[in-house]
């Protein structure tokens, strides 16, 4: 008889897997599948065969290599007001034919507050040089949203979802120190450093699951292992280069009915002026935070000023790391004058398109 795979997340070796694979490896590795083996201190043949099975059966729902993307195209959360009856073709829309919307999510309050009437909100990402207003008056003539708010990152303090090694956190579990921000400024790259990128971001197959996954990708380009590797790390020095890793299907049960998160929150604080990369590293020493953004809300959202995305199992338990946050927030002397909890319902995550030239051929095709 054959042996069967187990592909659940929950599964010992698995999460032991994942607990590494998720987000805790930074940067460019020639051998990225020989460091998950390393960290998790489990046999390399072992790693690639679960990692391989857990794609398989659709609870990894994609490998690749992240990028830094605040370094290579504009980007912004988006807000939009769609009228109801529109509101679920206008989420197909962006979910299914704009490569450049990532987190497609339907989002809710629990009460009536400011800023309940956006029930639909996207990442947008355009290449460097063209508008997100221009792409997102697009976007709105052609799903009939009547209102979009772009709320660009003025700085990054947390970004990594680490699902499988989050489910055991305790409310209020932080760094020593607090996070350091991020910044967004754009990078300017060669030719060959985009022909790789644009060749590295692409999420692996299965059969690409191996020893030197980039081995295909430098045969593509027609160049060299080393060549490849070696601009691929020179574009890990410029930054521009995040982690490698394997993404959970965590909104969508496995075949098995199981799930890796049941609800997520976006979280809004609004700190006083002045004192937003102080409030914004407090909150993103929390290892609880999958994102934590420094973006500005305006009016429309009670000014706020810090965001930032938790995931869990349980309502409760995502609210009680947000009373952690709040508390620790007041214990460090920054008055909050606003906050509120979106809750994600359908959502459709997948990563942005930032080609220059993917971008063109799109708007001439919708013209």
């Amino acid at each position: 008889m054959p042996t069967i795979i187990p592909v659940e997340h929950n599964d010992p070796t698995n999460a032991r897997i994942l607990a590494v694979s998720e987000d805790l490896i930074a940067g460019f590795h020639r051998q990225p599948f020989h460091e998950i083996s390393q960290r998790c201190e489990l046999p390399l043949d072992v790693v690639l065969e679960r990692i391989r099975a857990m794609l398989d059966g659709g609870v990894i729902r994609r490998v690749r290599q992240t990028l830094l993307s605040t370094k290579l195209a504009h980007g912004a959360l988006v807000a939009w007001k769609v009228p109801e009856e529109k509101l679920n073709a206008a989420f197909d829309f962006m979910a299914q034919q704009d490569p450049f919307s990532g987190h497609v999510v339907i989002r809710s309050t629990d009460t009536d507050v400011s800023g309940s009437g956006y029930r639909l909100w996207t990442t947008l990402k355009v290449p460097v040089g063209q508008s997100l207003d221009h792409h997102a008056t697009a976007l709105m003539r052609l799903t009939g949203a009547t209102e979009y708010l772009l709320m660009p990152a003025n700085g990054v303090f947390a970004l990594g979802v680490g699902h499988t090694r989050r489910k055991t956190l305790e409310p209020g579990e932080k760094a020593d120190e607090p996070a350091v921000m991020m910044t967004t400024v754009p990078v300017n790259l060669t030719p060959e450093e985009w022909a790789v990128l644009l060749e590295l971001k692409e999420e692996l197959a299965i059969d690409e699951i191996v020893d030197l996954p980039w081995q295909g990708r430098a045969d593509r380009l027609g160049i060299s292992l080393g060549r490849f590797c070696e601009v691929a790390q020179d574009l890990n020095e410029k930054k521009v280069i995040g982690r490698f890793s394997t993404f959970l299907e965590h909104v969508k049960p496995s075949a098995s009915g199981e799930r890796v998160t049941r609800f997520n929150g976006l979280f809004h604080w609004a700190v006083p002026k002045g004192r937003e990369i102080e409030g914004g590293s407090e909150v993103g020493r929390h290892f609880c935070m999958t994102h934590c953004y420094w973006r500005e809300g305006g009016p429309q959202f009670g000014n706020v000023n810090i965001m930032g995305v938790v995931h869990g199992t349980e309502k409760a338990r995502v609210l009680e790391h947000k009373a952690a946050i709040d508390r620790h927030l007041l214990e460090r002397g920054i008055p909050v004058s606003y906050t509120n909890v979106f809750w994600g319902g359908r959502s459709e995550i997948k990563p942005s398109e930032i080609s220059p030239q993917v971008y063109a051929q799109w708007h001439q095709q919708i013209v």
